[in-house]
């Protein structure tokens, strides 16, 4: 498993100066949110977890794990598989007091419960003269594995960034798991949650005390002053790695991870494209409609005329994503295609180089099933 990056990306967190950041204390992802909630949870008794398996042995890959036996069946307990109706509960509960955290496993079917989210969770507070609230969390889960192939794999949070009233973090380190899940609960408005699967068994250091990540502030990850690679959720590893193959032939790129999507800290990018000139963005899902595209819409509105700027988006290719492993690799962006892509930007035209793979730098892998 390469931790390294992840570990240097938490190290470098401009949060530190909310708590300082022990470097003996390492938890993984998973161990992270567990414990974010846990703590949420016994802070506060409003505070509820449920959804489909979140009472199961496997406890949602670990970060339910021993919270049934610590606070029972009226607080953790699993649903059936109807994401419209328990999302309708999970509204309801929040209208009524309650601060609940809605697991629904995967992202792609939260597509059943459009409705609920959209039009009621994210507009009851505006609707109703801010006489009322939905501090609702929604946990999903995105991205490849050993073959989700198209309904199980897909990133859809740019639809939800889209709308007013909700909030979308996609935190890739477990320091940013833990303190933006805290700060999740606490908000009074319903958040999009959303865990890359890979993500899971990263290691970093995660203070013991409780803390938040506050919304709206990204986070520059590496230093450079060529190009700019913005990452979100696990693209934000291959942009670290990429960053590494450029070094290696005299590239310095500036990584920034966003951390939250809405609402999007556009200043630090922006910043970091009018230092570099180009902007490449890299996401988990297509390109058209997408984060990437909202990301480079406003850094060209922002500097349109200051300077010449070159921009580039990077997702999934224009297909549903296939299951057989061959072809999912090269469905999704990889950091020697990230590399190759700013190499190219950098020197303005297409140079067709691409990295010799490093074995320090092999992306981890998924240890499912799930």
């Amino acid at each position: 498993m390469d931790t390294t990056l992840c570990v240097e990306q938490s190290q470098t967190a401009e949060a530190a100066d909310i708590v300082a950041m022990p470097k003996e204390r390492t938890l993984t992802y998973t161990e992270a949110i567990r414990e974010a909630t846990d703590m949420e949870m016994a802070r506060d008794p409003n505070v509820i977890v449920f959804g489909l398996d979140v009472d199961d042995p496997k406890a949602i890959q670990g970060t339910t794990k021993g919270l049934l036996d610590k606070y029972g069946s009226e607080r953790v307990f699993g649903t059936p598989l109807s994401e419209d109706a328990m999302t309708g509960v999970a509204i309801g509960a929040a209208l009524a007091g309650l601060r609940p955290i809605h697991v629904h496993i995967r992202m792609d079917f939260l597509m059943l419960s459009m409705n609920q989210l959209v039009n009621v969770g994210a507009k009851s507070s505006y609707m109703f003269g801010g006489a009322v609230h939905v501090p609702l969390v929604v946990r999903s889960m995105i991205g490849k594995s050993w073959g989700q192939g198209a309904q199980h794999s897909q990133g859809l949070y740019s639809y939800f960034m889209h709308v007013p009233g909700m909030k979308v973090v996609c935190p890739t380190t477990p320091y940013d798991a833990k303190g933006c899940l805290i700060e999740a609960v606490r908000d009074d408005n319903p958040v999009m949650f959303v865990e890359h699967r890979i993500l899971h068994f990263q290691k970093g250091p995660v203070p013991a005390a409780s803390y938040t990540v506050a919304p709206g502030k990204a986070r520059i990850t590496a230093e450079g002053d060529d190009i700019t690679l913005v990452g979100i959720s696990y693209m934000q590893l291959e942009c670290l790695r990429a960053q590494r193959y450029l070094a290696d032939v005299g590239i310095n790129a500036e990584v920034i991870d966003p951390i939250w999507l809405a609402p999007l800290d556009i200043d630090t990018i922006a910043a970091s494209v009018r230092k570099t000139g180009k902007l490449c963005v890299v996401d988990n899902g297509w390109t058209t409609c997408g984060a990437s595209a909202e990301i480079v819409a406003q850094v060209l509105e922002r500097l349109q005329g200051t300077r010449d700027i070159r921009v580039m988006r990077m997702g999934f290719a224009n297909t549903a994503c296939p299951t057989s492993p061959t072809l999912e690799a090269e469905f999704y962006p990889d950091a020697r295609r990230v590399a190759s892509a700013a190499y190219d930007m950098v020197h303005g035209r297409k140079k067709n180089w691409m990295p010799e793979e490093r074995v320090d730098l092999r992306q981890i892998e998924f240890k499912g099933p799930f």
